[in-house]
């Protein structure tokens, strides 16, 4: 079994490669790389530091980086669109920790890549930590690992306008009824509308992933990030006045019972442990593999704002 313990992303710097800086000069690198993907999967994430890419050139990178780039359809996470399928990372309040996971693990499609960009560094904090899948599944208890060998069950409420974390509208991109069944007809999941134009939707996961090239086996789900015990005091007192399924999000086992506080603060707190810290400047990139490396976001001070961009 390979030794996770002392890994960490690959930084290129247009002096380690002999590159000219700026998007053009970046580009020109990926250009006459023989296996990009080859690479990504070796090293399992990227960064491109102290190329100083400027915003307004930065679609001639991801073009590069990102060959299919992919809409953030399904996803939970509070963002707003400012490009081709380019979103904020996340718009959660400063102060808060956002602790590991995979983007879209919870959906029945996730994208393979992510890339995120460095558009204003904050001035303190706001590191981006990305952890080992692998080395985040071998942290855990064993008694944690087996109890998730069954797999995990999301819910989600949409709201239709009005009310309590996102609408069906902002989730899925669309004002159209039709193209929301369209779209879950084909991930696997329960629905159903629901009185004041509501939505839910249920889906069941595995908690672990073999990568395709690889074979490892990771981590790979958001029970934490969907479970009231991990997200504070708020999301713990939304909790006790109501029932699990009319909370906005909420997981349990696959079975229907409930998953214990203790497993889900073990995994979470593992994760944020066992993460490698990929500090901010302004014109920075990070490609990471989606499925061998989880992201977060540490807390920070200051105008933060990195981009993300997925690619299926």
């Amino acid at each position: 079994m390979p030794d996770h313990r002392n890994w960490k992303p690959l930084e290129i710097t247009p002096a380690s490669v002999g590159a000219e800086p700026g998007a053009k000069g970046l580009a020109a690198y990926l250009d006459a790389l023989p296996d990009l993907a080859g690479l990504l999967v070796g090293e399992r994430a990227l960064v491109f530091r102290d190329f100083g890419v400027d915003p307004d050139e930065l679609d001639t990178v991801m073009d590069r980086l990102l060959p299919d780039r992919a809409a953030y359809v399904h996803g939970n996470s509070p963002r707003t669109k400012v490009g081709r399928n380019v979103y904020t990372s996340t718009e959660y309040p400063p102060e808060f920790v956002i602790s590991m996971h995979n983007e879209l693990s919870y959906a029945h499609r996730w994208p393979t890549r992510l890339l995120f960009f460095c558009h204003t560094a904050p001035e303190t904090g706001g590191a981006t930590p990305v952890v080992n899948g692998a080395l985040w599944l071998a942290s855990l208890d064993d008694e944690v690992r087996e109890a998730f060998a069954g797999g995990v069950r999301y819910t989600q409420n949409l709201h239709g306008g009005r009310g309590l974390g996102k609408s069906w509208q902002e989730t899925f991109e669309t004002e159209d009824r039709d193209a929301v069944e369209e779209f879950l007809a084909t991930t696997e999941a329960d629905w159903k509308w629901l009185p004041g134009d509501a939505l839910r939707v249920t889906q069941d996961r595995p908690a672990t992933l073999r990568h395709p090239v690889t074979g490892e086996e990771v981590w790979f789900n958001q029970s934490d990030q969907w479970h009231p015990a991990a997200l504070g005091e708020d999301a713990a007192a939304l909790a006790r006045v109501l029932p699990a399924d009319e909370l906005p999000q909420s997981v349990s086992f696959a079975d229907g019972s409930p998953i214990p506080d203790a497993y889900v603060l073990q995994v979470r707190d593992r994760g944020l442990a066992a993460a490698v810290d990929v500090d901010w400047h302004r014109g920075d990139l990070l490609l990471i593999d989606n499925v061998l490396v989880a992201h977060g976001r540490r807390a920070f001070t200051g105008s933060r704002r990195v981009l993300v961009a997925m690619s299926s």
